[in-house]
């Protein structure tokens, strides 16, 4: 299960914030139900933690790829859920209750809290004539604009718009327009003749949010940003308090992750599935690449660097308000929320990579 899952976070074949937590938890189930302490173990909370839990955490962040602040968050809890068994326990009691505690926490954090936010998003739909623009793909926003369509019966356009070299906007197309939904597509350069003539809102996900309200999420999120609030267009960020971090970040380049620098090198490749793998050229063949390309040998060129950088910033000023599973709040507020939040997220800072 550790191999496995770190090689799926390697590919990318998992992304998201959400989907990512949800496979780390389920690997650690399979973990637990097959762990038994030494017999000679005086505490099998320090077993668990640093026999099992720990080794297959850092396996997976500098090995595979940097954790996401919704896994550190979500391993934080899990320590904590082992630090606060009673030693006494017998292990099968032990294991039952872990079990227990980590699928309340993805149904009460990541679950339930995504219904809360479609039920708070969904109200500032418009039954007719809104025109929702989205930017690659989040699962909170697909399922609020699912539910407002499909539950409410509501009538609006969406945008949505997509970028390279992930290109994930794709799946939220197919995704929406398979339930009906009336769809337009295009890359992010067309962007600022569309949020001019046609937008009424704007919808976006998130990685994390800052404790100065900013929200890290995918690249080119900020660009949409942007674009939006000087356009007067109101912005509307989903995601679910379990990815607050009480960390502070005032730029992109602080902290990110580096993605594969071949990919924005291949400027005729073609995507053939849900992860950002590429299935050659859209031409058929590798050595059919133009000669003129001046990526092609791009490693071999001493005064060119590639840059694909996974995630930017968006500064809370370009953000009307964030919509969480308790309400929909101004971007000042992240702060106080955080606070109020269990000890797990207010103790240890998650942030040691992206989702």
């Amino acid at each position: 299960a550790i191999l496995t899952l770190g090689h799926l976070y390697q590919t990318h074949s998992l992304l998201g914030g959400n989907t990512r937590c949800r496979a780390m938890l389920q690997s650690f189930s399979i973990l637990l139900k097959s762990y038994t302490p030494p017999p000679s173990s005086r505490d099998f909370r320090h077993d668990v933690d640093h026999a099992l839990l720990k080794p297959a955490f850092q396996y997976w962040t500098t090995l595979c790829r940097p954790h996401s602040v919704s896994m550190g968050n979500a391993f934080s809890f899990l320590k904590l859920a082992v630090a606060n068994l009673d030693r006494d326990l017998a292990w099968a009691e032990a294991r039952e209750l872990l079990l227990e505690s980590m699928e309340a926490y993805v149904t009460e954090r990541i679950e339930y809290a995504g219904k809360a936010i479609s039920r708070h998003a969904g109200s500032k739909i418009q039954d007719s004539g809104d025109v929702i623009l989205v930017f690659g793909k989040s699962e909170v926003v697909n399922r609020l604009l699912l539910d407002a369509a499909l539950v409410d019966k509501k009538k609006f356009r969406v945008i949505v718009v997509d970028a390279r070299p992930l290109l994930e906007g794709r799946d939220t197309l197919q995704i929406l327009s398979r339930a009906g939904i009336s769809c337009t597509y295009v890359l992010l350069n067309a962007l600022s003749y569309l949020m001019m003539r046609e937008v009424t809102k704007v919808f976006l996900g998130a990685s994390a949010l800052m404790s100065n309200g900013s929200v890290l999420s995918r690249i080119g999120t900020a660009c949409v940003a942007l674009l939006a609030n000087s356009n007067h267009i109101p912005v509307l960020v989903g995601c679910e308090t379990y990815k607050i971090c009480n960390r502070v970040q005032l730029e992109s380049i602080t902290g990110n992750e580096l993605g594969d620098a071949d990919e924005v090198a291949c400027a005729d490749c073609a995507r053939i599935n849900p992860s950002n793998r590429w299935g050659g050229f859209m031409s058929g063949a590798e050595d059919e690449k133009k000669e003129t390309d001046v990526l092609t040998d791009w490693k071999q060129q001493e005064n060119l660097k590639l840059l694909n950088l996974m995630y930017d910033l968006t500064p809370s000023d370009f953000v009307t308000g964030i919509v969480t599973e308790v309400g929909i709040l101004p971007p000042t507020s992240v702060a106080v929320l955080l606070r109020e939040m269990s000890p797990q997220e207010n103790n240890e800072s998650a942030f040691k990579g992206t989702d």
